[in-house]
């Protein structure tokens, strides 16, 4: 059988040394913000949206940018990761669908969410540092932890 796989865009918002994380209705896991990227979208411009849409918060990405340009191709921001996520995993290990995820590092200065309409409510977001994601390994996938604690530092650093 043929596998269904969707282009995503995920954003790991940094604000202060730490990450923010909600608990996803459908798949029921902690996740950072994200989703399908549209049809007309470039994969940094979903980013974008999807945080604002999310989150209510406009992130700087931390992604970094080739100066290859001309006519015909531009350059645009590059993923920090790209990830191939299983998604809809049945009982028997059967995978219903993939996600193919570009995986973008944000800074923010604000840690005030404030969700678009339709959107999980503010107070299902969390800000969580890296001891905090390590603190949680029990709760949270461990590429989740990983990459967390990777844009942390990430973003911090820069």
């Amino acid at each position: 059988m043929e596998t269904t796989r969707h282009f995503v865009a995920t954003v790991y918002v940094v604000s202060d040394g730490a990450v923010a994380l909600h608990e996803h209705d459908k798949l029921e896991m902690w996740l950072p913000a994200g989703g399908h990227i549209d049809r007309d979208e470039l994969p940094h411009e979903a980013a974008l949206r999807e945080t604002r849409e999310e989150l209510g918060l406009d992130v700087e990405l931390v992604a970094p940018k080739e100066g290859i340009e001309s006519e015909t191709v531009r350059s645009i921001p590059q993923p920090q990761h790209f990830l191939l996520e299983d998604i809809n995993v049945d009982a028997s290990g059967a995978v219903g669908h993939q996600h193919i995820d570009f995986i973008f590092y944000g800074a923010v200065e604000s840690r005030d969410i404030d969700p678009g309409p339709g959107e999980q409510p503010a107070e299902d977001w969390g800000w969580f540092t890296p001891e905090a994601l390590q603190a949680n390994g029990d709760r949270f996938p461990a590429d989740v932890i990983e990459v967390g604690q990777r844009a942390i530092a990430a973003v911090d650093g820069r």
